[in-house]
Parts: structure tokens; sequence; C-alpha cells
């Protein structure tokens, strides 16, 4: 598929007279899509059941004329005050019982029956009349499910849905409680309607009930998101999509993109940088201009496997943006490596956010591709220089990696539900395992729990995965590739229960968990070897044989055939050469790469990245900073 170049446009933002320019310029810059409308219901709609379509069919048409494609999105997202007022039940309530006002964007529960009439009725009309234009070539469906932490509602609407949800699931109180183990503290129910939602407790909830909670939530949002697709689809044959966000892990991503053609999500590197990635402060200092090197990579391949090998990003970051911590420009040549380095990972379109800073409300900090009086911003040269490049480049050629790493949404759950320690997460735990195959060079593909074949790999990652299901753990016992769990792989049962057998009970792997402690990150334990262990041990049992001890001698990971099992949260250092070990068992060359550079390979092409802000020598070429070298296979 061809590599292609888009923006974000609101012409409800602008003077009319000023769209033709537009989308000229958009044009000469090598754009090829244009998406607009996710937050423009009021305009739409600016009374109930008074339409004005004029302004939009002008803009599609506008930017139609000009050779671009339109994709166009539900306006959902954000509800017009005339919509609240019909509806003031519909806003979401937080944990500590207060409603999420009007005034800003989210201001929704998903599981309120009357909002999701209305917008059933906004995309019905918005698809019947849009969904047979030449010109709108995609869809997306709202705006960013759960950014704003607004997945989770604890109003009376989702309260009322998840006595339904737990209904439907255990069909029976008895059965409940025996599911949630009820018996400790006299938490039994005799009925549905007495259960509550997991907030406002003494001290902490039943976990069983948490993770239930978090499982019906992330079921309300499929089900908001269903019902938008099920109405485009009746009106329209283009592919539909949602633009999900980096380290938003509230609800299931696969379950969504399962419904739809196209995953895509919104790309901040130096936005991320201080409040999602989870680096040191050392770490940020040295990335504050470029983002980490690995946060974008881990998302482009989730999204893939999200999107079932389709897959965008849909707001590519091209200057400083308004909303973090900190909001440092782009090092120059940034925003060109990361446009390369999605396309690398095979992005079908990479599309900038936005065409032109607002001078106006929430966003007016945030970067644009011109500035708010329409001269060139600096992300306007390195994506014209992108689509120079692309215009010479071969088309997406996606291979398979020769190592996999499974994410699971609701393994997240259960760590939050159940850290043991504060500050562990079950995302920083793969991350970490991803980081390092990548600092050995290597290419990864993420997979979902439910995968049924593991054909191709050599070597597949499964850490914290907590509950793994009979059919996950006969396929990677039967695969003849290096499989390695833990630490707390299959340490649940689908309930919240520890299981008996004892965890990881791995067929073909004779290893048990008899305990485990959580350290604090000041006290790291001594590795026998390279590294140290930190947060998180287990103490192992069994005659698997040892590949990695304590310094006091306490086995830290066992193998046995082609089944290994990692106790301990290692380091940097103890996280390399574990990684290696198993890499050379599989018959996987690794490298080591000098720092901030990473390798991408496709089918066809390998890239290297440089994210450091020195030039890097390479197999004798020198990748300046923000360099990027691609070279065909």
């Amino acid at each position: 598929m061809k590599r292609t170049l888009g923006t974000c446009y609101y012409p409800e933002h602008w003077p009319e007279e000023i769209w033709v320019e537009d989308a000229r310029r958009m044009a000469e810059l090598g754009l090829t899509w244009v998406r607009i409308g996710e937050f423009a219901w009021s305009r739409i709609e600016p009374k109930p059941g008074q339409f004005d379509w004029g302004w939009l069919d002008r803009a599609i048409e506008v930017l139609g004329a000009a050779g671009l494609k339109v994709v166009l999105g539900t306006p959902t997202a954000t509800p017009p005050r005339w919509v609240v007022d019909r509806h003031p039940e519909m806003l979401a309530v937080d944990a500590e019982g207060r409603p999420r006002g009007f005034g800003s964007r989210r201001h929704y529960c998903f599981s309120h029956r009357g909002y999701l009439e209305e917008s059933r009725r906004i995309v019905e009309a918005v698809a019947r009349r849009y969904g047979r234009n030449p010109h709108v070539a995609a869809w997306q469906t709202d705006n960013e499910y759960g950014c704003h932490d607004t997945t989770i509602s604890y109003s009376a609407a989702a309260h009322a849905a998840f006595q339904d949800w737990c209904a439907q699931r255990y069909q029976s109180t008895d059965a409940l409680n025996r599911a949630w183990g009820n018996v400790f503290w006299s938490m039994e129910y005799d009925s549905f309607d007495q259960i509550g939602l997991p907030n406002l407790t003494v001290t902490e909830p039943n976990p069983a009930h948490v993770l239930a909670f978090r499982r019906f939530s992330s079921d309300q949002v499929s089900l908001y998101n269903r019902a938008q697709v099920e109405i485009i689809r009746r009106f329209s044959d283009a592919p539909i999509s949602h633009n999900y966000m980096g380290r938003i892990t509230d609800f299931d991503h696969y379950a969504l993109g399962a419904d739809m053609e196209i995953a895509t999500w919104d790309s901040y590197p130096l936005g991320f940088l201080e409040d999602r990635v989870g680096a040191t402060p050392e770490r940020q200092r040295a990335c504050q201009r470029q983002g980490d090197p690995d946060f974008q990579a881990f998302h482009h391949d989730l999204y893939r496997a999200v999107g079932r090998g389709r897959w965008w990003v849909m707001e590519q970051q091209p200057g400083p943006v308004n909303w973090a911590p900190v909001n440092p420009a782009p090092l120059p040549g940034m925003v060109r490596l990361w446009s390369w380095e999605a396309f690398a990972h095979g992005a079908e379109a990479v599309c900038y956010f936005r065409w032109r800073q607002a001078p106006f409300a929430q966003e007016q900090l945030h970067a644009g591709l011109l500035r708010p009086d329409s001269v060139e911003a600096p992300g306007h040269a390195e994506a014209l220089a992108v689509a120079s490049e692309l215009a010479e480049a071969p088309e997406v050629c996606p291979g398979a990696a020769p190592v996999a790493l499974v994410f699971d949404y609701d393994a997240c759950w259960a760590w939050e539900v159940q850290p043991q320690g504060q500050g562990l997460s079950y995302f920083d735990l793969v991350f970490d395992t991803y980081r390092g195959l990548r600092r050995l060079g290597l290419s990864v593909d993420i997979l979902p729990p439910d995968a049924e074949a593991f054909d191709g790999y050599k070597a597949i990652f499964v850490p914290g995965l907590m509950h793994m299901p009979d059919a996950l753990k006969e396929a990677l016992a039967a695969t003849p590739a290096q499989v390695v769990l833990g630490p707390r792989s299959g340490a649940r049962t689908a309930e919240m229960e520890i299981p008996v057998p004892l965890p990881p009970a791995m067929p073909g792997l004779d290893v048990t968990v008899a305990w485990m402690e959580t350290i604090r990150r000041d006290s790291p334990r001594s590795i026998d070897g390279t590294g140290l262990a930190t947060r998180w041990i287990e103490a192992l049992d069994g005659p698997a044989h040892p590949v990695l001890k304590g310094a006091d001698g306490a086995t830290l990971a066992v193998r046995q055939d082609h089944l290994w099992y990692l106790g301990a949260w290692l380091d940097e250092a103890g996280m390399d050469a574990f990684l290696a070990g198993v890499c050379a068992e599989a018959g996987v060359p690794v490298q080591t790469l000098p720092e901030g550079v990473r390798i991408r390979d496709t089918r066809t092409e390998r890239f290297w990245f440089n994210y450091s802000t020195v030039p890097v020598t390479i197999e004798g070429r020198t990748l300046p900073p923000a360099g990027v070298l691609r070279e065909t296979l």
C-alpha cells in the first residue's frame, strides 16, 4: 500500500473565504488526507433537530476539488450545551462522586441510554448525508475514547448498567458470590440490585469486584462504538477507524478494532514523555526534544495488531503542544523522523495535527503546520521533505518480525487492581521488555492474548499476563519458538483468584511460584552476572533448569526445553543480558546499538533512526541527530 500524508482541519474555525487557499496549499504540500468534523456538532446541529449542512457541504467540496480525500469524524466527543440540558444525567461521574461538567470535551457517560440515542441520531444524520459522497473516503468514530480519564464513570446510569452486566455474566448471585469470594468480610449479595460500584468504600474494594467493573466499563465503550459503526455501514462502504491514544489502557482496543477496518492513534512524542512514558528524569532530559526512542514504536506495533495490519497515525505532533508538563519544540529533523518511523512500522498514512494553529480556546498554544497568521511553521518544511521523499519511496511491504510480544488489556486492569506495590504497572513491565528487544536491534510484533498461532516467530515473550487461558498455554507449549513467561504470568484465574496448582501451571514447564515479594526501587538485588533485579521477585520451586540466579543463590529464571520463566523484574543491564541469551537459543541475531539508535525492518527495507542529539556512526555510515537512514534489503 502506498504511504500517504494528511492533516487535521477545522473549517468551522476559519473564514470560508480562505478554505480554497488552504486546500490548495495542502495539495501542494503533498497531502492526501484531511480529517474534519469530529468536534463540529454545535455547527452541524445548532438546535435540536435544526441542521445546518451548507457549510460542511461546501467544505467537503472545496477539499475534494483540490484532490484531497476526507476522513469524516462523527462529532460525538463534544455534545453541545443543549444536549446536556436535555440529558443532565449524561455527565460522567468520577470516583469521588463528582460530575464531569460541560465546558471542555468528552463530557458524557458511555452507559447513559439517552446520550446513546442522541449519538445514534447525529451519526445517522451525518452518515446519511455523506455516506456516498465521493470525497469522503474514510470515517472516524468519535475522538480519543478514554482521553482525560473518561472511560470509567460512577454515575447512576453506569451503576444500573453494571448491575445488568453482572446479572448477564453470572446469572445468579450465588454464582457471583462464589466467583468474587464474597464470603470474605461478609460481602455476599442476595440480589443483583444490591451490587454497588467499587468506589467510596472504607478500605480497598474486593479486587474481583473492581476487575469486573473494569471489564464492564470496557464493554460499554465497545458497545457505544459498535452502535456508530453499524449506522455508518448502512450508508457508506468507506473504511471506519478510531483514533486511540498513547498509554490509554482503560478499555480493550482489540475489541473495538475487531469492528473496524483501520486502527489509528495520536502520536505526541514530546507531550507523552514526562507523564506517560515513565522515563527517569535523566532520560527525560536527554530526550526532551526527541521523545523516548521506543514509546512511539511500541504503539505503532500495538495498533498494527489492533488494526489487524491496517493502521495510521491520525495525529502527529508537528511542534510544541500545550498540554504537557513542559512543551519544548522538537529537535530539528524529528518531525521527519517520527513520520518515517511510522511508515517503517507499516503505517498507511501519517496525518499532522493540525493544519493551522488556533488563536483561541484551549489549544491556542498547540502548534500546527501553519502559524495562526497562516505563515509556515517549522513542521511544515519537514512535512514537505517527507512528502518529497515519499514520491520516490516504494509501497509499504510489512513483514513479520523474528520475535513477538503479547500485550493484554485485561492484564493491565488486573495489575492496576492489585499492583502489590506502589507504581508497579503491567504496561511498564511489557514496555521494559519491548525496550530491551529494541536495544538489541530487533523488530518486534505485538500480539493479542487470543492469538491462535505463533507461526514464524523464533521467540515469544509473555510477561505479566495475569490470566492465561488454557488455549493460550497450549498454543505456547506447542510452538517451536522459545517462549518466555513471567513474572506474574498465569498468577490469577479469570475471576482474580490465586489458582491451584500455583502459577504458572504451564504444560511442559515444571516450575512453581512458591511466593513473591516486591522491593524498594532503591534496594535492588544483585544478579549473579550482569545487572540487578528490581521491584518484583518470585521464589521459584521445581526441577526446571535454573538459568539466572541472584547473588544470594536464589533462582530468578528457569528453562525447560523451549519454555522459560523469569521470576524477576530486571533492570536494563539484566534485561539486555537475559534477552540476548534467549535470542541466542532462538537463533535470532542481535547487536548492541549506540545510545538512541533504533532499527526497524520491513519485508523490503531496513531503517535506522537516531534519537540522540549527536551524530552516530553505525556500520560505517554517520547518522546526524534526528537522522533517518533507509536501505533496500
